[in-house]
């Protein structure tokens, strides 16, 4: 066993490892498990970061007040905009792995970090025009894409046994960045008063500099995620492929869509309590932070129980929380609208957990006799699943400010929503618990 330990240690300039086998349990114990975790680690903080800046716009448009002139239509829309761009740049991300390393990317798209959080700590003020902070917010998106390129880059560094578990412990300290910037942004709100966007901004310039320099001196390259070839072009021609974007919209889609809509539907639903940023920021933080604490769990009871079984529950569950937050609006309960949607969030984290670890499991399954095929169909599913679903998180922007705009109220967005989540339902049944024995 000593004679392979030489090969596994990254070499001192390049950083790239030639010998890895994580299904090998010798291997694993002697020295894997190591060099996995400490690329996990510094994965999360970059991809925490990334989250961060991907949804500073759900806190900045708390700071637009009236010396902006803009309506919450257009404050929807410069939430949507980081959204779209975020799950465009996923795929690209994704790929970028194969080509460029785990480490060389992550250190390349955390710097790149750098200038949406500059351009917003400087040009945000009043008097600035409505294309400008289009322009701000689109550019923020690139904080979406290192989801993808993360997820992939720790998928190829655990063994099957271990990837829901891995997977589920690096997305949610990534969606915890949701809840921390706007525990940011209230601070910023309490301190200083909502006259300096900038600041919230400002704040993550450092700790860009830190994760960047942190994921170049700890993190390394997996040479066989090089050899990964074709993937994309093979993932799109297979049906599952679809299915489980599908099923990703669900889940990560709610899941972020509400962290950046959360506080301007309070504001506009609620108009008369929340009449000051500041009372919204005071709650739109709970809700995120309980998600992305419990999408770990998620993959945890999917690597126990089965990734189908707990998609296709957590599907029914979050179908009836949709149910309680548009009967909870229907009355103008405050208490209940908030414990519903808490309930949304927390649900759209488990189902993250469980839908990502599914992905490994499905195409493990189609391929037994062959982990490498299995391993590079994963790979490109996880960018195509994560792109897919990302862009879930702009039709929910979407469909809430049509229906402000369109009724004066979310209720036909929550509708929207609930028949969604039924379709879910049916389709994880459908296609992955009716004959389980094909999955």
């Amino acid at each position: 066993m000593t004679a392979t330990l030489p090969a596994v240690r990254p070499s001192e300039t390049s950083r790239w490892i030639d010998d890895w086998r994580p299904e090998d349990t010798s291997f694993w114990r002697a020295t894997g498990a190591r060099i996995a975790r400490r690329n996990l680690i510094f994965s999360i903080i970059s991809e925490h970061i990334g989250f961060s800046v991907w949804s500073l716009w759900s806190v900045l448009v708390l700071f637009l007040g009236p010396a902006y002139g803009i309506d919450p239509a257009g404050k929807f829309l410069l939430t949507a905009v980081p959204t779209l761009v975020g799950a465009a740049l996923r795929i690209p991300y994704s790929f970028a792995v194969t080509r460029f390393g785990g480490r060389n990317w992550t250190v390349f798209s955390a710097s790149l970090l750098l200038i949406p959080a500059v351009a917003a700590a400087f040009l945000i003020r009043p008097g600035v025009s409505f294309p400008t902070l289009v322009v701000l917010a689109a550019v923020a998106g690139v904080g979406g894409g290192n989801f993808a390129s993360s997820m992939t880059n720790i998928n190829a560094f655990y063994p099957e046994r271990l990837k829901g578990w891995a997977l589920g412990i690096n997305a949610g300290g990534g969606n915890l960045g949701v809840a921390a910037v706007q525990l940011v942004g209230l601070l910023v709100l309490a301190v200083w008063g909502a006259g300096h966007p900038g600041i919230v901004a400002g704040i993550y310039i450092p700790l860009i500099v830190l994760a960047a320099l942190g994921s170049a001196l700890a993190m390394d390259n997996l040479s066989q995620a090089r050899t990964e070839k074709r993937g994309l072009r093979d993932a799109v021609r297979d049906a599952d492929t679809w299915v489980m974007s599908l099923l990703y919209i669900g889940t990560f889609g709610s899941f972020i869509g509400f962290g950046f809509a959360f506080g301007q539907v309070l504001q506009v639903q609620f108009h008369d309590q929340f009449a000051t940023p500041v009372r919204a920021a005071y709650l739109t933080f709970l809700g995120p932070l309980l998600g992305s604490l419990v999408r770990p769990l998620g993959g945890f009871l999917a690597d126990r129980l089965g990734g189908a079984r707990v998609t296709f529950v957590n599907f029914i569950a979050m179908a009836l929380g949709a149910g309680i937050v548009l009967f909870a609006a229907g009355q103008k309960s405050l208490p209940l609208y908030l414990v519903g949607f808490v309930v949304l969030f927390v649900l759209s984290g488990l189902g993250n957990g469980s839908t990502y670890k599914m992905i490994p499991a499905v195409f493990g399954r189609k391929h037994p006799h062959d982990p490498h095929e299995a391993r590079r169909l994963t790979g490109a599913v996880i960018g195509i699943a994560g792109a897919v679903g990302a862009f879930g998180g702009v039709l929910v922007n979407l469909a809430f400010r049509q229906s402000f705009l369109t009724t004066g109220s979310a209720n036909a967005a929550y509708l929207a929503f609930i028949a969604f989540y039924v379709v879910c339902v049916v389709v994880t049944w459908t296609v992955y618990l009716r004959r389980p024995a094909t999955v």
